[in-house]
């Protein structure tokens, strides 16, 4: 599996301010489940880790990348934990490093080391409108309007992803499938507003 430079998550391109909205996301589906032990696959900048461990919430990071200075350096295709170790799973932007033929297994390890929930976030390529209105005694409304695509583009390895959802044959409901081919029951997936280029999807055993 190859992997960015240690760097590449500390630059300004990487972490943009859509990024950070994200990453609220990620926080938020955290701290809202209410978690006495989780873990991170996949480190990133530490950012999210970082934040969560302040929060008072027991958690211990894992990544393939030594460099990155996980609490563990393992793979996901073969987690180093028994069998429902975790309350909360928390696996961002990360299986779509690994060719897609070996997503269910990731998946299934995930389920097997899980105990109540599991938060993913995956790069979703489609296009999508975005409105947001502000209406008197009302508040805002927000709505993401997906953009219809008459020929799906076909994705190309480019060093970091082997696919995306809503490429040429890596639908969405491809996904869903798979991750009920894991055990997984999802119980919401939505699109990040500000940055529709993630999908987050909340799944329970």
């Amino acid at each position: 599996m190859r992997w960015a430079r240690t760097n590449h998550y500390f630059s300004a391109s990487y972490d943009s301010k859509q990024r950070f909205c994200s990453y609220w996301h990620q926080i938020h589906e955290i701290i809202r489940l209410g978690p006495k032990k989780i873990i991170e696959i996949g480190i990133g900048n530490g950012f999210v880790a970082g934040y969560v461990k302040e929060r008072g919430v027991d958690i211990v990071t894992l990544d393939i990348d030594p460099r990155l200075r996980p609490d563990i350096v393992g793979d996901v295709l073969d987690l180093p934990f028994s069998d429902k170790s975790f309350d909360v799973v928390a696996c961002y932007e990360v299986l779509e490093h690994l060719p897609y033929e070996r997503i269910l297994k990731a998946l299934s390890e995930i389920f097997r080391i899980c105990r109540t929930f599991t938060i993913l976030s995956l790069p979703e390529s489609n296009r999508a409108y975005r409105f947001n209105l502000q209406i008197p005694k009302i508040g805002e409304i927000r709505v993401l309007i997906p953009i219809p695509s008459i020929k799906k583009q076909i994705h190309r390895f480019d060093g970091e992803h082997y696919w995306e959802i809503g490429k040429s044959k890596y639908p969405l409901n491809r996904i869903i499938k798979d991750i009920g081919r894991a055990g997984f029951k999802i119980e919401k997936t939505y699109r990040v507003f500000e940055y529709p280029y993630h999908r987050f999807f909340v799944l329970s055993v």
